[in-house]
């Protein structure tokens, strides 16, 4: 039986200023449920400090978690522990515990917000065989003049 080797956290793949720096895991890693072997077997879970690594990287950059780098592990296992915290309602105390940390360390400026975001077209299609939209009522080359 063979066992899986995990990516170190030092591993050389990532720079280290992705990393979680040590005073800031020493306050996160108590608030983090205890990891147990599955009874079935299977994969070990991944550590926590490797996982919140991945977590919040793909948060500073704003990178897919199918582009996360392989040094953090698979961007499926660090998205499918990032639900498991969410669900938890967890994330949101680990979150929080980062931010003042940097408010500390760099200071955040509270009054300047800002929402990354995407627009994109509406998928084409619907239903078969569907009503017709509704038109302005004007026929073709009916328009009102703008005086």
């Amino acid at each position: 039986m063979t066992t899986a080797t995990l990516p170190s956290p030092s591993c050389d793949l990532v720079d280290d200023g992705w990393r979680i720096p040590d005073p800031l895991w020493q306050r996160l890693e108590p608030l983090l449920p205890k990891q147990r072997q599955h009874r079935q077997g299977g994969r070990p879970p991944l550590p926590w400090r490797l996982v919140l690594d991945g977590i919040f990287f793909v948060l500073r950059t704003g990178c897919q978690w199918k582009a996360v780098p392989k040094g953090f592990g698979s961007g499926s296992s660090l998205h499918r522990y990032f639900q498991a915290l969410v669900r938890r309602r967890l994330f949101r105390k680990l979150w929080r515990l980062a931010l003042e940390e940097y408010d500390e360390l760099r200071g955040i400026d509270w009054e300047w917000q800002a929402l990354d975001g995407c627009m994109t077209k509406a998928p084409l299609g619907g239903k078969k065989n569907r009503e017709e939209p509704d038109g302005s009522g004007q026929k073709r080359d009916q328009a009102l003049a703008a005086d």
